[in-house]
């Protein structure tokens, strides 16, 4: 379990994530959600210990990340799919997280075959695609078995038949009890993956629930029928107070009716209490993605044409979340904790025994220390 109490990170005057608060469970795939700039990556950074909170915790399992003696064995994490050393191949770079954190060597082939990397496990990392680093970062996640997993943007890279399987496979890890928080801009994919939402807006939470709860509070749904008696359906549904318009016959689809605000349940008896012939009748449903837009519409940092976005959009909010807020303005360039990338090694690595040798090792070793001196 992950839990966050008014986190908050301050640089200078600038509030990258103000007083926010949440919860994820074992056992289901929590997605983490906001418009660009909200403090997802920070958040998570602060969860995993590589940024240090300005005020309030967030602790895994009821300790702080710094407090876990052999992090890998733990928590594991997916940050940044390109933190590898380009000459360094992906079964040596395994070997090493292992050794950091006293793992077993044979389990480095076993998350090699799990995320479909065997056969190109000598190859040099920085001659991986995209989707191929993305699958190295997944295995060292996996590489201790953690109880809890947190993955920003995994599926960023990958192909449908690698979409496919991220999305199963995190299914399957979250069947097994664990806890699984993800981060991703691809709604469509995060509305068939992640069972709970936390959302966040210029690092405030917006809502904590479920998905399927998120969608119905804040998209569209509606009715569509028809028959070969139209008027008088509409007649009968507008007699009733419902809210019904009506599409015209096209090339394609013949007229018909759209309700507002109704079921399917309460359309079907009101036409069959008055005799009438139904050849269609069907629910539409909103999407994550419409949801999400309405939701977030007054969080959005900046919008195209180059101006602003308003600090409040009038939405509602569904119940439990907080309103929008003024904006604290952007994180400034160069700001504390956010060294450019390949910068910090994945949570949880260190050196082998006496630092090693070589470009590699110095390479690593700095890193490391750079890290902890932001701690």
């Amino acid at each position: 379990m992950i839990e966050a109490r008014g986190l908050t990170k301050r640089y200078g005057r600038t509030v990258a994530v103000n007083a926010l608060s949440f919860t994820v469970q074992p056992g289901r795939v929590t997605g983490f959600l906001g418009p660009n700039g909200a403090g997802k990556s920070t958040t998570m950074r602060m969860i995993l210990g590589l940024d240090r909170p300005s005020a309030g915790e967030v602790r895994i399992g009821g300790r702080r990340y710094m407090e876990l003696k052999e992090p890998l064995r733990e928590v594991g994490a997916l940050l940044e799919a390109k933190w590898v050393h380009p000459n360094r191949s992906a079964r040596a770079h395994l070997r090493w997280m292992a050794a950091s954190n006293r793992i077993a060597a044979k389990r480095v082939d076993e998350v090699l075959d799990a995320v479909g990397l065997t056969a190109v496990a000598g190859r040099r990392a920085g001659s991986y695609s995209l989707g191929m680093a993305q699958r190295l970062g997944i295995a060292v996640a996996l590489l201790g078995d953690p109880g809890v997993l947190l993955f920003d943007e995994p599926v960023n890279g990958l192909d449908p038949e690698g979409i496919l399987w991220i999305r199963q496979f995190m299914h399957r890890l979250a069947d097994e009890g664990r806890t699984v928080f993800v981060s991703s801009h691809l709604l469509s994919e995060m509305a068939l993956t992640a069972q709970d939402l936390v959302v966040i807006g210029r690092g405030r939470l917006i809502a904590q629930t479920s998905t399927k709860s998120f969608i119905e509070s804040a998209a569209d749904s509606s009715v569509r029928v028809r028959g070969p008696e139209l008027a008088r359906l509409h007649s009968v549904l507008a007699g009733q107070g419902l809210a019904v318009q009506e599409l015209p016959a096209t090339e394609d689809t013949p007229a018909t009716l759209v309700v507002r605000g109704s079921s399917t349940e309460a359309v079907g008896e009101l036409a069959g209490a008055v005799g009438l012939v139904l050849h269609e009748l069907t629910e539409s449903r909103g999407s994550l993605e419409q949801a999400f837009i309405q939701m977030t519409g007054g969080e959005v940092e900046y919008q195209a044409g180059g101006g602003a976005a308003p600090a409040s959009s009038g939405l509602a909010v569904p119940a439990g979340a907080q309103a929008p807020f003024a904006p604290p303005g952007p994180v400034p360039a160069g700001a504390p904790g956010f060294p450019p990338p390949g910068a910090v090694p994945p949570p949880g690595a260190v050196p082998p025994p006496g630092g090693g040798s070589g470009p590699a090792a110095t390479r690593e070793t700095a890193s490391r220390g750079g890290q902890e001196g932001t701690q």
